[in-house]
């Protein structure tokens, strides 16, 4: 055991070091530049696309059984990258990198956007149907069509089944009945039973069930949460401004904000600020691509769209939030880690109910991951084994959800953040590659419609 964790280590440094960061980071410029910062310039088509869109019936239903809604793909997708990390992750960063890292992880977002929009177009592009009608698709899809590279895919789709049974899994699961148990003294062992019940008559639904639980979950665990965090910031509305601006100056100032806790300087910041950027809305990693290429939509550059809007929610939205409630609070100034200076920040405005308050949120946001990630990585079982029977992989996700939900995972945790990065080198070796592609049907799209 000594010798894996002391290999997985060395691998994870390298995934979530500073070269991989920085070809994040590349493929982000590089896309931006590429589409002539789409995410920018086309900010208002984007918002009618998708925002606007959902008052619409069509966005909300989809054509046949076996295929995703608009509305209900970006539900899905949010269910998996909106996680516990939404919360608990955004602590660890300005604990580590200080306020200055949210900005770069609000860098990191802005240039994901064109690497999600990218994967998005080509998921669309190299989606297909199997036998029974079902659309599939994902970033193992167009590695292998678009790179003739089948082998590549086979990692890329076993990295995302292993990844779906760690951090979409046993990290979740074991969240949810740690919350519970502290705040309302529920035995981990009924928790686990009751998730397993309840994950696996949701996958046994198919794409449709769900489709609906992520459609009812989403939205309701994101207003729930923004809405708590807004009663804190406008209680604390005058320490809001300083707060928000302190952003801004130390994300270039070689002292670390908050008091010099971690004595983190501008690398610091920058390094955990885009860290937390690629961690929370995935883009790059591929892990979402499968739920969009599962959607009723026919226009790729339109499905590009709600890639960018996701990551706008995830990262720009609820994180942000969720920071500017730690600073404004002042929770950031305690020596406590990740989730306990969350439920010291919601304390400092609901007193005792905070915790329970973050508690939900964390039993919310880790269900929702649960949820998205049993699709993906579904999705990916079904592409490495597509003989196999798709039931094989939901009983063995559902025991891996009582699993993590009755045992320490520290070693877990590791591990399956290794597996997540694992993901990221050939998605992004292929949209590189597969760049010109995109150009041109985002090239097709504009000028079939006349958009200028």
């Amino acid at each position: 055991m000594d010798l894996i964790e002391a290999l997985n280590e060395k691998i994870n440094s390298f995934v979530w070091g500073p070269f991989t960061l920085s070809v994040f980071l590349f493929v982000g410029i590089f896309y931006t530049l590429r589409l002539k910062g789409i995410q920018f310039k086309k900010a208002k088509l984007i918002t009618n696309k998708t925002l606007l869109s959902l008052f619409k019936k069509q966005t909300r239903t989809s054509a046949n059984k076996h295929s995703l809604s608009q509305f209900g793909s970006l539900s899905t997708a949010l269910a998996a990258t909106i996680g516990t990390g939404s919360i608990v992750g955004v602590a660890t960063a300005l604990t580590i990198g200080g306020s200055g890292s949210i900005f770069w992880m609000w860098v990191s977002a802005f240039l994901g956007m064109g690497t999600a929009y990218a994967e998005n177009v080509l998921g669309i592009l190299y989606r297909s149907k199997d036998r029974n009608g079902k659309i599939t698709g994902g970033a193992y899809s167009y590695i292998e069509k678009g790179m003739n590279a089948r082998w590549l895919a086979k990692i890329f789709a076993l990295f995302c089944v292993l990844a779906s049974f760690g951090m979409g899994n046993m990290a979740q699961g074991n969240s949810i009945s740690a919350s519970l148990f502290q705040s309302f003294h529920i035995p981990r062992v009924y928790c686990g039973i009751v998730l397993f019940a309840f994950i696996l008559i949701v996958m046994l639904g198919g794409v449709k069930r769900t489709q609906n639980v992520c459609e009812l979950i989403v939205p309701f665990m994101t207003v729930f949460f923004l809405a708590g965090a807004v009663i804190i910031l406008f209680l604390k509305h005058e320490r809001l401004i300083p707060e928000f601006l302190s952003i801004f100056k130390n994300a270039f100032c070689f002292k670390s904000a908050a008091g010099g806790i971690a004595g983190a300087g501008i690398k610091k910041a920058v390094s955990i600020g885009i860290r937390r950027g690629v961690f929370s809305n995935e883009a790059g990693l591929g892990s979402t691509v499968s739920v969009h290429s599962s959607s009723n939509i026919k226009e790729p550059v339109e499905q590009g769209f709600w890639g960018i809007f996701e990551v706008f929610v995830d990262t720009i939205i609820v994180c942000t939030i969720t920071a500017l409630v730690i600073l404004v609070s002042g929770a950031a100034l305690v020596k406590n880690e990740g989730a306990e200076i969350v439920v010291k920040a919601f304390e400092s405005g609901f007193g005792d109910l905070g915790g329970y308050f973050v508690s939900v949120s964390i039993v919310l946001f880790a269900l929702a991951t649960l949820i998205g990630w049993s699709f993906i990585g579904e999705n990916a079982f079904c592409y490495l084994f597509p003989r196999a029977k798709n039931r094989i992989y939901k009983i063995i996700f559902c025991i891996f959800v009582y699993l993590g939900a009755v045992s320490s995972l520290e070693f877990v945790w590791e591990i399956s953040d290794t597996f997540n990065g694992l993901m990221a080198i050939p998605n992004l070796i292929t949209l590189i590659a597969l760049s010109k592609e995109v150009v041109n049907e985002t090239n097709r799209y504009f000028n079939k419609n006349n958009y200028t």
